[in-house]
C-alpha cells in the first residue's frame, strides 16, 4: 500500500515538473561565468606532485610496451602500475 502511495505521488510530480521547472528557469538569470579559477582547493603536496609524475612515466611505458606486445599475458594496469611505482620510488 506505501509504495502504491509513494509511485503515485512520484507519477504526479513528474507530470507537474516540467511546468514548474520550465517557469521556473524562464524567471532565474542565469549565473555570470566567473573568470577565476576556484581558490577552494589546495595545491599539491609534494608528495602528491611525485606520484603524479611517477604516474604519467609509468603510463607512457605502459602504452608504449602495450604497443610493442611487451606486456606479459594477464597483466593489467594496476599490476603494472604498483610494479613501475615501485621501481621508480626505489630509483631504478
Amino acid at each position: 500500500m506505501f509504495r502504491t502511495m509513494i509511485a503515485a505521488a512520484i507519477a504526479v510530480g513528474m507530470m507537474t515538473a516540467p511546468a514548474v521547472i520550465g517557469s521556473a528557469a524562464a524567471q532565474t538569470p542565469a549565473p555570470a561565468a566567473s573568470t577565476k579559477a576556484s581558490t577552494s582547493k589546495k595545491p599539491a603536496s609534494a608528495g602528491q606532485q611525485a606520484m603524479h609524475e611517477r604516474q604519467k612515466k609509468c603510463g607512457a611505458e605502459w602504452k608504449e610496451a602495450k604497443a610493442a606486445g611487451k606486456v606479459e599475458k594477464g597483466t593489467t594496469w594496476p599490476k603494472y602500475w604498483s610494479a613501475c611505482n615501485k621501481r621508480l620510488k626505489a630509483g631504478g
